[in-house]
């Protein structure tokens, strides 16, 4: 933005002060001007109209006097402001209310010609050298027996027209220059409510893109700006919980990684060297082949958790028996149950039950909870697989009566390489990806799963999937 920004609002607000100021002192004068003079010229026709029909027209009729006539128009052009005269036809002046009546000086209007005013009602000029000044003037007929007699003349001086012009033109000019301060508002309102919160947003940015993810910044407002602002921050904690994510994620890698490797390297080096006498090879031989194992099972948990999270993944979603997928997955721990005098006792819901999922991967997520089950229970134990519908979901249960979880570990369980305090001792071969990998396929299917524990009481996992619709109506 660098300012520039403010300085085109600003630029743009004096343009339009500008403009407007030229626009109203260049058309505004003119065009009041011309409406101020056909009002006044309208009223003056009515006038001459009047004056024609009654006073002039009783003159050519005999039945009043030039006397009286002149006494009438000169009260009249007094209320008028105006100059009045009564014409005839071959440009004499009859009466002006501007002399006195002198009968003996014959006074002719030189070139007078009544059809001047042609297309209109009034003419602006001298009319025909009569005055100094310019005048607005009018004419209207005098008419007896269906004959023009004579003309009655109305003329106002502009000057007066003028004035009144110059005064509207003031409150004109007056009322811009209070409208131009008042659409600084405007500007005001622009500099606080979007310039300044659109700097910080601007700076924002700036920090975030040197890597200074942490830049913590407010934008008090609730339009779309703050909420702009509000997604901004949004994203930049988002991305900075990422990258430590990224950073644990790393040493969590490189610890799980590195334990295996030096047992296997210490392990050979005291073969080859001697220090385990040969006979000896076959016991640690084993035991290197168990830490190869562990990290066949660590390298296969990260690609698992990556196709998960690769963007677009499809699932191969198709309608199968998880009462029968259950079962089978149980029988897989058959040994490992036999060493630990474990059983698991299934409480399934029909003898079929259809789900519309992706069946391997729900197998993996039963797989993972049923070993994490077998791995904290206690010898001599029952761990509980149960089913049951609700709400048109098929909701299954994990449970075991194990160690349990403390309080505050529960919301961490899900994160990639988690151990609580109290696995530790029991699961020494795990990679801390199980629950993520769970975690995260149940999310692809759009469902949920839960936990419910209690430290020395045991753990049970409960999560949903969507039921067919092939199944009988009874379920």
């Amino acid at each position: 933005m660098r300012k520039t920004l403010y300085l085109k609002f600003l630029l743009a607000y004096i343009i339009f002060g500008i403009f407007s100021f030229i626009i109203v002192t260049t058309f505004v004068p003119s065009m009041t001007k011309e409406q101020l003079i056909r009002e006044k010229a309208e009223s003056l026709y009515s006038e001459a109209n009047l004056i024609a029909r009654t006073y002039a027209n009783s003159l050519y009729t005999s039945k009043t006097d030039l006397e009286t006539v002149k006494m009438q128009l000169d009260s009249l052009a007094v209320y008028l402001n105006s100059d009045i005269q009564i014409i005839n036809p071959s440009g004499r002046l009859i009466l002006d209310t501007g002399s006195p009546i002198n009968v003996e000086d014959v006074v002719m209007i030189e070139d007078f010609d009544p059809t001047v005013t042609s297309g209109s009602y009034y003419i602006v000029g001298n009319f025909f050298d009569c005055f100094d000044n310019e005048m607005l003037s009018v004419l209207s007929p005098i008419t007896a027996n269906y004959k023009v007699k004579g003309y009655v003349a109305i003329h106002c001086d502009t000057m007066d027209i003028q004035e009144s012009c110059n005064n509207l033109l003031n409150i004109s000019y007056i009322t811009l220059v209070i409208l131009l301060l008042l659409s600084m508002i405007i500007l005001i309102f622009f500099t606080e409510m979007v310039y300044i919160p659109l700097r910080k947003i601007t700076y924002a940015t700036e920090q975030y893109a040197a890597g200074n993810m942490h830049y913590d910044f407010q934008v008090e407002s609730d339009d779309e700006i703050g909420y702009l602002a509000a997604c901004l921050s949004y994203m930049a904690s988002q991305i900075a919980g990422a990258e430590d994510d990224q950073k644990k994620f790393v040493a969590n890698v490189s610890h799980d990684f590195r334990s295996p490797l030096t047992s296997i390297k210490g392990y050979l080096e005291a073969m080859l060297d001697g220090t385990i006498p040969q006979e000896m090879h076959e016991k640690y031989l084993n035991i290197v082949l168990n830490e190869t194992e562990r990290l066949i099972k660590l390298t296969n948990s990260l690609l698992v958790l990556n196709n998960l999270n690769t963007k677009g993944l499809l699932l191969d979603k198709t309608d199968f028996d998880i009462n029968q997928v259950i079962r089978n997955t149980a029988a897989s721990f058959e040994g490992t149950c036999r060493k630990k005098t474990i059983a698991i006792e299934l409480i399934l819901t029909g003898n079929e039950m259809l789900v519309n999922a992706d069946m391997e991967k729900i197998q993996q997520v039963l797989y993972n909870l049923i070993d994490n089950a077998i791995k904290f229970s206690h010898h001599d134990s029952v761990i509980k697989i149960e089913t049951s519908i609700k709400k048109n979901k098929l909701f299954v249960s994990v449970k075991d009566t194990g160690i349990g979880i403390p309080k505050d570990d529960l919301k961490l369980i899900w994160d990639r390489f988690y151990k609580s305090d109290l696995s530790r001792g029991k699961d020494k071969k795990g990679t801390g990806l199980g629950l993520s990998i769970v975690k995260e396929i149940i999310n692809c299917h759009g469902e949920h799963i839960n936990v419910i524990s209690t430290e020395g009481v045991g753990t049970e996992f409960i999560f949903s999937l969507a039921l067919s619709s092939k199944n009988d109506e009874d379920y």
